[in-house]
């Protein structure tokens, strides 16, 4: 298991994230990354913790995809998930689901916060999804989120054998035409979840 602790022990944070995969990121040409999943018992929970080493304010979003299909299986799940930047790199903070255990199996005992995922913004999920496909790295999960007219559209790839470590791939739209991911409204949204002590909104 990867450990965000390790990544934030680091002299540079940001080289420490950008060694993460290197090899295989190079070897299949994937873009600069986004994105940490990070995998954690209770969102709300990480989120303060961290929000005390002045890392955040996250915005905490629970809620059920309008689509998530794993490993070719159609589910209803039920989710929560919280979002921060960090020197330029998004934190996503990921709780266990109901209806699935795709979180829940790769939690580490100690409650250590785990790095699972690594993200990249893509203008279309499938067609990268598809190459890493036929490089024999197959497709786990399709899923998306959406809030008002916009959606959040992500694949997640088996994870490399040696790290454990999921590629996934990030599309945000706005009526249907790509966009690039609203850190400041995040960021004004999670100030306002601190402000009122109100940490959760369900979309």
């Amino acid at each position: 298991m990867i450990y965000f602790e390790d990544l934030l022990k680091a002299q540079d944070f940001r080289l420490a994230v950008e060694g993460l995969a290197a090899d295989f990121r190079q070897a299949h040409g994937l873009p600069k990354i986004h994105q940490l999943g990070l995998l954690v018992e209770n969102v709300e929970t990480a989120a303060k913790e961290l929000e005390t080493r002045g890392i955040g304010p996250f915005f905490i979003a629970a809620g059920s995809p309008v689509f998530w299909m794993e490993r070719g299986d159609k589910k209803a799940i039920q989710g929560k998930l919280g979002l921060a930047y960090y020197q330029g790199i998004e934190l996503e903070l990921l709780e266990p689901l109901e209806g699935s255990e795709f979180y829940t199996r790769s939690l580490d005992p100690a409650g250590r916060i785990v790095v699972q995922q690594l993200g990249f913004l893509a203008d279309d999920v499938e067609t990268w999804a598809d190459k890493l496909t036929m490089a024999g790295i197959s497709l786990w999960l399709l899923g998306r989120l959406k809030v008002g007219p916009a959606k959040y559209d992500f694949a997640y790839m088996k994870p490399l054998e040696d790290s454990g470590l999921i590629m996934e791939f990030i599309t945000w739209r706005l009526m249907g035409r790509p966009i690039g991911p609203p850190k400041r409204l995040l960021k004004t949204l999670g100030k306002l979840q601190k402000l009122t002590g109100k940490r959760t909104i369900r979309v």
